[in-house]
């Protein structure tokens, strides 16, 4: 069986960053699928579930709510190794091209207070393994430690 696209990345060599993963056609439509690759994979501890929930539902509550790409996400959600999350936009785009809004999105989360979105048993399967403190925290890095001055290499997975 052929190893998928993602098993192909050197993952020795991948920093936190924002990727292209990879560019799809669904019935003649572009799809792009990131890699937003927040922790250093086999370098940096990875996240625990309840803060990677905490995005996971800030993110998705942000992207479907924003004035341009509401109606562009078509999924946003965690990597199964925890060191990051996948996010699909339909239309073909760079890295380079959203990190004005992985910025916006990253800076919601690390100032968001009150009640996480879809946080109760009613609106979620898991609703107790929420962290939005840590949430916070690791927003603040990754807008600190990545898009801030965000370098080549943090925009183009390793050759």
């Amino acid at each position: 069986m052929e190893k998928i696209t993602s098993f192909t990345i050197d993952h020795l060599r991948l920093v936190s960053g924002l990727y292209v993963s990879r560019i799809d056609q669904v019935e003649g439509h572009p799809v792009t699928t990131f890699d937003i690759r927040m922790t250093s994979p086999n370098d940096e501890p990875v996240m625990n579930t309840a803060e990677m929930h905490t995005i996971e539902h800030l993110a998705a509550t942000f992207l479907r709510n924003h004035a341009v790409y509401a109606d562009k996400t078509i999924y946003f959600g965690p990597m199964g190794c925890r060191t990051g999350f996948y996010l699909l936009l339909a239309g073909e785009y760079t890295s380079k091209d959203i990190v004005p809004l992985m910025t916006e999105m990253f800076t919601f989360i690390a100032n968001f207070e009150g009640d996480v979105p879809g946080a109760c048993a009613k609106d979620c399967g898991n609703y107790l393994d929420m962290n939005l403190p840590m949430a916070r925290y690791l927003a603040r890095k990754y807008l600190k430690e990545v898009l801030t001055n965000i370098t080549d290499k943090q925009l183009n997975y390793p050759a």
